[in-house]
């Protein structure tokens, strides 16, 4: 799930395989960051879920990204998340509703969220699609039919990630 509407109708889309428990995918934020500000609404950021079974926590983090994306806010909540990947371990669930309140989200709507499992299909989905194409770790970057995997390391993939959005870009433009 995206907040597209910041993206320009017909941008090209970097799908983003991320678990919110992943200490990777929280190093990878500045690259993320990096991108959008290049790119703005010239690029399309999408989040897509690929939880961990060793990270017990990221399924229920998933989840809860979801209801942020539904409450207007999903991409800062991920990387306030991201932020305090160490203490998810700890805390849990209650981490994920302290986050949501201190973003003023309806934090009430988030453990609600988690008990009845309205979500569940979207990260499922997710999951299921990253399976498909080969995704096997995360951070995983897809961007015009390319897969970049970033689990293992994620130097030069920001110039790669560029490299193919600068050669859609143009072809849009040309």
């Amino acid at each position: 799930m995206s907040d597209s509407s910041s993206a320009r109708p017909g941008a090209p889309v970097l799908d983003v395989w991320c678990e919110l428990q992943c200490p990777d995918c929280h190093a990878a934020l500045d690259d993320l960051r990096a991108l959008r500000a290049r790119y703005g609404d010239r690029l399309e950021l999408r989040l897509r879920h690929f939880p961990l079974e060793k990270h017990k926590h990221a399924f229920a983090a998933a989840q809860a990204a979801e209801e942020a994306f539904a409450q207007g806010r999903g991409w800062p909540y991920a990387e306030a998340v991201l932020g305090r990947v160490a203490e998810l371990d700890r805390k849990g669930e209650a981490l994920l509703v302290e986050v949501a309140r201190d973003l003023g989200l309806d934090a009430e709507e988030f453990d609600t969220a988690l008990v009845d499992g309205r979500h569940i299909l979207i990260v499922d989905a997710d999951q299921a699609e990253g399976k498909a194409i080969g995704v096997t770790g995360t951070p995983t970057y897809v961007i015009g039919g390319e897969r970049l995997d970033g689990g293992k390391s994620q130097e030069g993939l920001r110039g790669r990630i560029e490299e193919i959005a600068d050669r859609l870009l143009a072809g849009r433009e040309g």
